[in-house]
């Protein structure tokens, strides 16, 4: 069983983010992706805008269709107001599912950051990375990422979901319609 983890804030999920998990689950011949929402990342200054709860639901909506598709919510279940840290998430996940190839997926960006990662050699001991790059994206200059996967350029941001959102703006084609019915009924990011 190979097995994909993508992680982030999903603030909210958008059709980038699942788009990008397809094309990784083919290209490195993935059965599943596991979406991981974090409670709270250490290298980014702010937090999410939606709740966790929120995050995970619309989590939840954007993958229901998608047979290899789904939500660890491990993260969010972590007590404490610690940071997430994927070392700690990968330890637990490793212990669960011993046999399992664990395949870390990290946007361009995020690879690019991670020699400054928290115990980043066992990361990489713990799960293959693999890099998920789009026409633009910075280079990958570290041999802590095994894979490189090209993706399409998508121009779609959570904070640009965000910032419509505010605006009264359509989000539609953004993100996938459940979520952008979860959006409105709950009166996310006004």
């Amino acid at each position: 069983m190979a097995t994909g983890l993508l992680g982030g804030s999903f603030d909210p999920v958008h059709l980038g983010h699942l788009i990008a998990a397809d094309r990784a689950a083919e290209a490195l011949g993935l059965d599943r992706v596991r979406f991981v929402p974090c409670a709270r990342q250490p290298l980014k200054a702010l937090g999410p805008v939606a709740a966790a709860r929120h995050r995970l639901a619309m989590l939840q909506l954007a993958v229901a269709a998608h047979p290899g598709f789904g939500v660890e919510p491990l993260e969010l279940e972590r007590p404490g107001p610690e940071p997430s840290y994927t070392v700690d998430t990968l330890r637990v996940l490793r212990a669960r599912c011993p046999g399992e190839r664990l395949v870390l997926l990290l946007g361009a960006d995020a690879a690019v950051d991670l020699p400054r990662w928290h115990a980043v050699d066992e990361v990489a001991r713990l799960a293959e990375v693999a890099a998920l790059t789009r026409p633009g994206a910075p280079e990958i200059r570290t041999d802590l990422v095994r894979h490189v996967v090209a993706t399409p350029a998508i121009e779609i941001s959570a904070s640009d979901i965000r910032a419509r959102c505010l605006a009264g703006k359509s989000i539609r084609y953004l993100v996938p319609d459940a979520v952008a019915a979860y959006i409105e009924q709950n009166g996310l990011y006004r």
